[in-house]
């Protein structure tokens, strides 16, 4: 009781508690409460040894896969294992579902909120070796009875509804006050259902849709290949005219096949580092005097891997019409710069270095020496955290933006040999006039002083194997279980996902739109596209309504604030040519795939994916395309197309069925449009106009009166704190969502009541539950983000994650709707309705 009047003092006494969340106003901490942030127990060099030899003695008695996670995947943190991972400059794209970022901000709250983290499943069984990494392995659990799933149910109009009814019962607590914490009224009861899976480091709506969904993957994947094709893979293994799925389905196969992922060991990967120059930490001997570090880091982004220095092909943000070469700077091998600078994350520092040391001894490197190269590899890549930018100074894209040319940086930077890079990269001659994007000169300057005091040993290490992390995947089980013991660490995850899940993901990731076809020509409904279209013309009109009754936008931005909104370009399902299966085919034309050989079926996708991103440079950029695999749960929203996608894997239950209630499909897939839609005037995505340019259209009024009341919600979220991990949220990162979240709500509340106006006898509601239908859209909205997550989890998405955590993307998004407290009929200053709202869209 004392401890909580010493953390906060609240409005309407020392405290004032409602289940598991308080309100409170102010937050001085004392100084033990500061000393708990830099606790963590060490895991010192001794046991990190220890470790990697057992590691290299013992790959468990059951398959372990690794989960390689695009960012089209839930927050699993698997950020990792996206070895093109895009930053927010790359994509300019944003997503509904969680995705990663670097953050590594501090927070100054104006409110503080406490919430006690479900925390079920989160005491990680060990077995009792004494370095307290290995986790317990066990069985996967049972899938999911496939006439249950949603993709192959047959279920009537009357046992749909039935069927959802149910289900959002089970997880309510009516016996809580729905005005008190409506995430404790929507989700209380979600926990005695679900627990935490040993392969996930969370669990929530998400990833139960995306289990359901791998399944029906799954069986896609697994059917039989035609004869024909198959005679055809047994005559040559340079399949240029095989179709696109049948590729995809021998991919799925070589992941698959263990047998002889275990017969070929290391092999495949030992022969592609001899062609790279080999890794000196297993060559005591390696030779650096032929060693070029533009060679090399240009000779793995062939394998479409960006080190030291991100490149890619992307729109120009200032005139978004053609593709340009850009650059920024890298990312590194944990999820952000925190890792490698506080001090109380040196346990998962030295996990890390076990993890490199773990697969340098599987390939052969002396431990000895290897303990002295892989220090020299994280001090070196300390440094780089080190010069880093941090992603809250990024924020304003403006700054960042530098117009240049090959010519010029040779001139600011001749230590570095552009010309050569940029060779073997676009695999032609170089014009010294080819403009280039720039986001990153003062982390250039600082890069190549650092580059010119490294050895060339330490430097080939680290390009090696920021590259060898990535190809771990692709070989047999020791690797497999020597990354598991890294996770298990870092994310608290005990086990890697059943093998069959893990291949899904790889096919999905790689070969997505050849899959997309196999799902959409079976499984897609085109009646939930045209239904969503209609909605989404509900929900652009009720944009406009909103933007029509704004009182602190001038007439002037208002007015182009319009001409973006109907600009904006809307993608729902798939795209066209996946039913074409000649074009579909043909850009996968230069993929090569065997069901015998994983490894290099890989490699001929990451070369393929390199080739179709450099050949864009200097072609017209196509705003019509998209290029966002279909069987993906997840929404994006294109600052440089102005273009939303929703694609076919996210129209399911609980976010849309046409068969339930407009309040469901309103409450689930309209926030998402509404959600998207947002993001086009967020903070970053107002700095674009219409045709998806880096534009100033905001008059200086109303850019103040913006970010006034930016300030009130980054204010409102920077007071949310989980106790178990002491941790504020930050209301800075993640403004841009939080943004989104809550225009997305009110844009979609407004759409469904234009909807109810015209369909006043529609039956809106459910059987059994007690609700109206605007009732029942504000649960359904809520009930989309139950969901629970290890602590491990939460302390790293907390550092790095641009989303705010479920709870508070339903309780901070709730508490500034009048419409919700409206429906609810909540007491001012009732936890759900405080006096003190924040509002833009």
């Amino acid at each position: 009781m004392e401890r909580k009047k010493k953390f906060c003092s609240c409005r309407l006494a020392p405290y004032q508690e409602t289940g598991r969340v308080r309100w409170c106003v102010g937050h001085e901490k004392d100084w033990q409460t500061k000393l708990k942030r830099l606790v963590f127990v060490p895991i010192i060099l001794l046991p990190i040894v220890i470790f990697v030899i057992f590691l290299t003695r013992h790959t468990g008695t059951e398959t372990a896969a690794d989960n390689a996670i695009s960012m089209n995947k839930f927050d699993q943190n698997e950020l990792l294992e996206d070895e093109d991972r895009r930053d927010v400059l790359k994509d300019a794209k944003t997503s509904y579902v969680p995705d990663v970022l670097n953050n590594n901000s501090t927070t100054n709250g104006r409110r503080k909120r406490e919430v006690t983290l479900h925390q079920q499943n989160l005491s990680l069984p060990t077995k009792q070796d004494g370095n307290g990494l290995e986790p317990t392995l066990e069985e996967s659990p049972e899938i999911p009875d496939e006439s249950t799933l949603f993709w192959k149910s047959k279920l009537d109009y009357y046992q749909i509804r039935e069927l959802q009814a149910t289900t959002m019962k089970k997880y309510m607590n009516i016996s809580s006050d729905p005005c008190d914490d409506f995430y404790e009224f929507a989700c209380g009861n979600w926990n005695k259902y679900h627990s935490i899976p040993a392969d996930r480091t969370s669990y929530d709506t998400f990833e139960m849709l995306r289990e359901n969904l791998d399944i029906v993957l799954k069986n896609l994947l697994s059917e039989p290949i035609d004869d024909e094709e198959v005679h055809y893979m047994n005559t040559t293994f340079f399949n240029r005219t095989m179709k696109a799925t049948t590729k995809a389905k021998f991919f799925y196969k070589s992941c698959m096949n263990e047998e002889r992922l275990k017969q070929r060991g290391e092999k495949p990967l030992m022969k592609l580092l001899d062609d790279l120059g080999g890794w000196p930490i297993i060559q005591p001997d390696w030779d650096d005097t032929s060693f070029q570090v533009e060679e090399l880091m240009a000779n793995l982004k062939l394998y479409n891997n960006d080190i030291l220095i991100m490149e890619w092909i992307g729109p120009d943000i200032i005139n978004s019409k053609n593709y340009i070469i850009q650059i920024d700077q890298t990312s590194l091998g944990l999820p952000g710069r925190s890792y490698f600078l506080d001090p109380s994350y040196s346990k998962y520092l030295d996990a890390y270095k076990a993890f490199i040391l773990a697969v340098s001894t599987i390939l052969g490197a002396p431990l000895t020496e290897a303990v002295e190269d892989v220090n020299d590899l994280i001090n070196f890549e300390t440094k780089l955290a080190t010069i880093m930018v941090p992603s809250e100074n990024r924020r304003n894209v403006t700054d960042l933006y530098l117009k240049t040319n090959i010519g010029a940086l040779r001139n600011y930077f001749p230590q570095f040999d552009w010309v050569h890079y940029f060779r073997i990269v676009l695999g032609r001659d170089v014009d010294l006039e080819e403009p280039i994007a720039c986001y990153c000169m003062d982390y250039l300057y600082k890069l190549f002083d650092i580059l010119n005091q490294t050895p060339p040993r330490t430097i080939a290490n680290y390009l090696i194997w920021r590259f060898v992390r990535h190809r771990t995947n692709n070989l047999d089980n020791r690797f497999l279980v020597a990354k598991q013991r890294f996770y298990f660490v870092l994310f608290g995850r005990e086990k890697a996902p059943p093998r069959w899940q893990f291949c899904v993901s790889q096919v999905n990731t790689n070969m997505g739109m050849a899959l997309g076809s196999l799902f959409v020509r079976k499984y897609f409904d085109e009646n939930s596209k045209n239904d969503t279209l209609e909605m989404t013309k509900h929900l652009q009109e009720a944009f406009r309504l909103i933007l029509k009754e704004n009182k602190w936008l001038g007439d002037h931005t208002k007015n182009y604030a319009r001409k973006k909104i109907d600009k904006m370009n809307l993608k729902i399902g798939y795209p066209d040519f996946l039913l074409d299966e000649d074009e579909l085919s043909d850009r996968y034309y230069d993929v090569d795939a065997h069901p015998d050989y994983f490894f290099e079926n890989t490699l001929s996708i990451l070369r393929h994916l390199t080739r179709i991103e450099q050949t864009k440079i200097g072609t017209e950029v196509n705003k019509t395309t998209w290029r966002t695999a279909p069987a993906v749960v997840n929404a994006y929203y294109s600052r440089n197309k102005n273009q939303i996608i929703f694609p076919a894997g996210i129209l399911q239950p609980p976010f849309y069925h046409k068969h339930f209630p407009k309040s469901l499909n309103f409450g689930g897939i309209g926030v998402v449009i509404g959600h998207e839609i947002t993001h086009g005037f967020d903070d970053k995505g107002r700095l674009f106009d219409q045709y998806g340019n880096l534009q100033q259209w905001w008059k200086e009024d109303s850019i103040y009166n913006f970010h006034q009341r930016a300030k009130c919600m980054i204010d409102q979220y920077n007071s949310y704190i989980i106790p178990d991990v002491d941790t504020y949220m930050d209301g800075f990162i993640t403004q841009g969502e939080n943004i989104a979240d809550n225009g997305g709500l009110k844009q979609a509340f407004r759409a469904y009541e234009m909807w109810s106006k015209y369909n006043p006898e529609a039956d809106e509601t459910l059987p059994g539950i007690n609700l109206t239908g605007r009732q029942l859209f504000f649960l359904n909205f809520a009930q989309v983000w139950c969901g629970k997550q290890r602590i491990d989890t939460v302390k790293s998405r907390l550092k790095v994650a641009v989303h705010s955590p479920g709870i508070f993307r339903v309780i901070g998004t709730l508490s500034n709707s009048e419409d919700f407290a409206r429906i609810y009929n909540c007491p001012i200053n009732s936890g759900m309705n405080p006096s003190e709202k924040c509002s833009l869209w």
